[in-house]
């Protein structure tokens, strides 16, 4: 489901900034007219756009295991955006749409950002090298995969699946693991020992 209104999200997300770039111009260029026309043609679709967009970011804020400090600065900079977009639409004010829509490019220039902040490799744990197994596997597990998964296994956050209900092997595991599947970033800087820590710990899990 996650993954579903994720892709519902980045498709209204899209159509949002299109129309209101359209919108945009045709205020700078001073085409009035042309103006009224397409908000008038656009007002019901832009609503329903607007409705998805807007809820499909509260389900994702509120399912995802990755929220950092970029995402509220993108949410504050999405929500200033659309007073702005109002008056400016309007007013007939064309700075105020051109910043509404500066804004919008980068609050997602943001998301994309931290998407790729998770995606990323995290710094290894400090792990004592008298550390058995299984305390290798739970350190590891903690620091890569609790964020989505949870400390047991359920959380289901960011799309994560239910690791207590997982029927795939082993090496399954561990291939996705070090590859990733779907929103779930890939750990290929862990090496065979450690992965294979990960997977008995999630193992340990069910």
């Amino acid at each position: 489901m996650y993954t579903g209104i994720l892709h519902t999200h980045v498709l209204s997300v899209a159509l949002f900034l299109l129309l209101y770039i359209v919108k945009t111009y045709l205020l700078a260029s001073g085409k009035h007219i042309a103006l009224d026309k397409v908000s008038k043609a656009t007002k019901h679709p832009e609503r329903l756009i607007s409705v998805l967009f807007l809820a499909t970011g509260i389900y994702l804020l509120m399912n995802s295991g990755n929220v950092t400090n970029l995402v509220y600065i993108k949410i504050a900079m999405v929500f200033a955006s659309i007073p702005l977009a109002v008056i400016g639409f309007k007013r007939k004010k064309p700075i105020l749409a051109i910043v509404s829509v500066v804004l919008l490019i980068l609050s997602y220039g943001l998301a994309e950002m931290n998407a790729k902040r998770a995606s990323k490799n995290k710094p290894k744990p400090e792990i004592s090298q008298q550390a058995n197994e299984a305390e290798v596997g739970k350190a590891l597990y903690e620091n890569y995969c609790q964020n989505c998964h949870g400390a047991e296994g359920d959380a289901g956050l960011s799309g994560a699946k239910n690791l207590k209900l997982t029927a795939l092997s082993a090496e399954e595991q561990a291939s996705i693991i070090l590859n990733g599947k779907g929103v779930m970033p890939g750990f290929k800087n862990l090496n065979p020992n450690e992965v294979q820590a990960i997977v008995k710990h999630v193992q340990s899990l069910k």
